[in-house]
């Protein structure tokens, strides 16, 4: 709730601040227009429409960028729920003893691994469910290795091993891709252009009776709500917009190896 509250704040700001800067372009306008005449707001138009082209293109790639990432995070949960359940299987090559210590260990694993998620968006937590899955991780390969030796068959070793490499390397994966998002100054310069060009509308509308002030609340709340739904996007495990629905897959599996 602390970083939807946040982002809720920002974008009420950005709002807010969007509403003065409409208010000042207007007063700017009227007093140039007292002092230089009518044709003191000829010389916007050039600039309007180049700064809303811009604003326009970086709100299509940043919103673009952050729903692809927000489909790739999903479609890792996929991926790993398939690894672990391939690797849990060809547990089933191994001798019955062998098979019992690791399903056991399995299932602490996963049991780790979600619990991680569960925790956020507390980040301490997260990470330290996110440790001990590692351990856990380093445990299955040492038993699974251990297991394959004593079976002494190359294709047991072969299909069980690179299974669970694949099931080790999805996590990594799966990490970077948490932590992967566009610098800050993106989202600087959004909220900056949104800014500038709140300024030159409220400089345009200075000649309309009463300033047009739903038109100006409209633009503000469209703009202002663009950007926070780019950046709940953006971290998915944070806010409004969540991945969780995806840990299904992995809840499934683990009941699914009781």
């Amino acid at each position: 709730m602390k970083f939807t509250l946040l982002a809720v704040l920002l974008a009420f700001g950005l709002f807010v601040a969007m509403l003065l800067l409409f208010e000042t372009g207007r007063r700017i306008a009227l007093r140039r227009k007292a002092k230089e005449g009518d044709a003191a707001a000829d010389d916007f138009g050039a600039v309007g429409g180049s700064v809303f082209a811009l604003l326009g293109l970086l709100i299509a790639f940043t919103f673009s960028g952050a729903a692809s990432r927000f489909d790739a995070r999903r479609h890792l949960v996929v991926e790993e729920t398939n690894a672990i359940g391939t690797a849990y299987l060809r547990l089933d090559l191994l001798p019955a003893e062998a098979q019992a210590r690791l399903k056991e260990s399995f299932r602490r694993y996963l049991d780790a691994r979600l619990d991680a998620y569960r925790k956020l968006p507390d980040l301490a937590a997260a990470r330290a469910g996110l440790a001990k899955a590692t351990t856990l991780q380093g445990e299955i390969w040492r038993q699974a290795v251990a297991a394959c030796q004593e079976a002494n068959s190359t294709p047991t070793t072969s299909l069980l091993l690179s299974a669970l490499n694949e099931m080790i390397d999805i996590t990594t994966t799966r990490t970077m891709a948490a932590e992967m998002h566009p610098p800050i100054i993106i989202f600087v310069m959004l909220s900056g252009m949104a800014l500038a060009a709140s300024l030159l509308v409220g400089h345009s509308l200075a000649t309309v009776t009463a300033g047009r002030w739903m038109h100006k609340l409209i633009f503000a709340a469209t703009l202002a709500t663009a950007i926070y739904v780019i950046i709940d996007l953006e971290y998915p495990r944070l806010g409004l917009i969540r991945v969780d629905t995806f840990d299904q897959a992995l809840v499934d599996l683990r009941q699914s190896m009781n």
